[in-house]
Formats: C-alpha cells, structure tokens, sequence
C-alpha cells in the first residue's frame, strides 16, 4: 500500500461493477486520500456507503467532483456528453477526467468540448468484467492480469497520461496506449460483436421455444416438451452469460460505436455465410481446417493468461 496517495480527492461517477471495483483497488492500495462517489439513486449510494468502499456519496456529480483531483466517470457511455456538462464548472485546474467505457472515439468526441483549460483527459478502458452488475458486485481483483488500453488524445499533458498508468498497474493490470479509433475498431470484433451475438441468439432460442409451446398448445405438433433453454449445452450457457450483462450499458456501446461495429458485424456475415456454404457442400477439410486454427487461438488466449471473464488463473479444460 502506498503511504502517500497517488490523488489526495477521487470522484468516481457511477458505482456499478467497473466504478465499484476500482475504488476497491484505490481503497486497497492507499491511491486516494478520499473517494467521492456519485450515483443516479439513493440505494446505490447508501449501498456503498454501507459496503465503505466510498467516503462520501453525492446526488449529483458536480458535487462529486468539486475539488477532486482525479474524475472517473463510470457511468453508461451515451451519458458522458451530460455528465461533462454538469462536471465541467467544479473542474479545478490541473484535474485529470479518465473513463472506462468500452468506445473510446465518443469519450473524447463528448467530453473533452465541455473541459476548461488546464483539465486533462485521459481515456481508459479496463478490458474486464463480469455479467453482474450493481455497487454490491465489485471486487479489487476484477482487473488483475486483464489489459486496460489508455487512448489519450494528441497534446495532452504526459504527466497525467503517466499517472493514469500508476493507477491501473496499481490495480495488477497490463496497461498499453492506443490510437482510440484503432481501440474502436478492435474492440468491436473481440468484445461488442460477440455480445451482439450473444444477445441475439439466446433471444432467438427464446422465440423458438415460444412458438413450439404455442404449436404443441394449438396440437399442430406432437413433441413431449417444448423446453429449448432447458437443455442448454456449455456453449449456450456461456451465451448465456454475456447476454445477462448490463442492457443500457451496452446499448449505449452500441450506438457509440456503431460504424465500427457494423464494420465488424458485415465481415463476420461473410465468413458465417462461408462457413454455411462448406456445410452445404459437405466440405469437411474446409471445416476442419478452420476449427483446428480457431482451437489454436484459443490455447494461444489461455496461455496469455486471458480466458475467462475474470480469473487470471483459469485453466484449459
């Protein structure tokens, strides 16, 4: 633990999973004199008040942020532009705003307009998680051996690039900087495009289970159960999971990042239609080959020490 903070005042806006697992990490490793946290209800606020992961709760995030050193906005992506206007006139000089959304080109597009001088922004996106949410789901741990790629903008200052880095290789993370349209693109095909999909076909798995129930009630068919979900296989579980996280956060991820991902979402078509076609044709090779390159990553993952959704320890089965 440090025996001098690395921020004498932290405002974290937003104490869901990400915002409440930080100020774990800050609390752990003595990184803030105080933390200031800021949320939409009274629960969450009391919530961690009670859990003491906070020092002070506040109603609105201008409060939170009066005299802070340091603003982590922690909220769903689509509220940043808000959230700076409201920040923007208890900034004092010299403070640093970070994030930890999943879209990096939006943060800098609608916050830094509204920053007075002398206020550095520091985009950053810590590459965890779980499918739980809330104050009461945040553990310091969450970030330990997972990536958190930092995308300041061009001109600002490095001192504050430099102690954004302290702070998430406090937390145990792998930090790297990166162009935030290049983090966009790359994030759409490893992170949002997997949840779109997860989304959808457990959504699509619901809906066949509907109409088999309703074709069994009208006797149009004769099955002994119309259950689907039921008999889910591992895969479909881990569907399961991703599409259980947070449904503004994402939408908002969305619609913020929408070219890239629909960029990703038009190649991954492509090679889903390729892959129909070797089904068809029953062409085996093109099959195997293509399974056995995919097993490959995946041990290529594992041996990084990045599979799972938290637990830099999991092990292949």
């Amino acid at each position: 633990m440090n025996t001098q903070p690395l921020f004498e005042k932290v405002a974290v806006i937003g104490l869901g999973l990400i915002g409440s697992s930080l100020c774990h990490v800050m609390k752990r490793e003595g990184l803030a004199g105080s933390i200031a946290g800021s949320a939409r209800t009274k629960k969450t606020l009391d919530t961690a008040l009670g859990i003491g992961f906070i020092n002070t709760g506040h109603d609105t995030a201008r409060a939170a942020a009066e005299g802070a050193d340091l603003i982590v906005l922690a909220a769903p992506v689509g509220a940043n532009s808000t959230l700076a206007k409201q920040i923007a006139p208890s900034l004092k000089k010299g403070a640093i705003i970070t994030d930890v959304g999943s879209v990096k080109v939006s943060v800098i597009r609608d916050v830094q307009p509204h920053l007075p001088d002398g206020v550095h922004l520091v985009p950053g996106h810590p590459v965890a998680g779980t499918e739980y949410s809330g104050p009461e789901s945040g553990f310091a741990e969450l970030f330990e051996n997972r990536y958190c790629i930092l995308t300041p903008p061009d001109g600002v200052d490095q001192n504050a690039v430099e102690k954004i880095q302290q702070l998430w290789k406090a937390a145990n993370s792998i930090v790297e900087l990166m162009d935030a349209d290049h983090h966009d693109r790359v994030l759409a095909i490893t992170s949002h495009l997997p949840h779109l999909i997860a989304y959808t076909i457990v959504g699509t798995a619901n809906d066949l289970e509907g109409q088999l129930r309703e074709k069994k009630a009208e006797g149009k068919i004769k099955i002994k159960t119309a259950d689907v979900i039921k008999y889910s296989a591992g895969g479909f579980r881990d569907f399961t999971r991703i599409a259980a996280s947070d449904p503004v956060m994402w939408r908002d991820i969305f619609l913020n990042n929408k070219d890239a991902v629909l960029e990703q979402l038009g190649r991954f078509i492509e090679d889903l239609t390729a892959m129909q076609r070797s089904i068809r044709w029953e062409e085996g090779g093109e099959l195997e080959k293509t399974f056995r390159r995919t097993r490959e990553i995946r041990r290529g993952i594992v041996e990084m020490g990045q599979a799972g959704s938290f637990d830099p320890t999991e092990k292949e089965e």
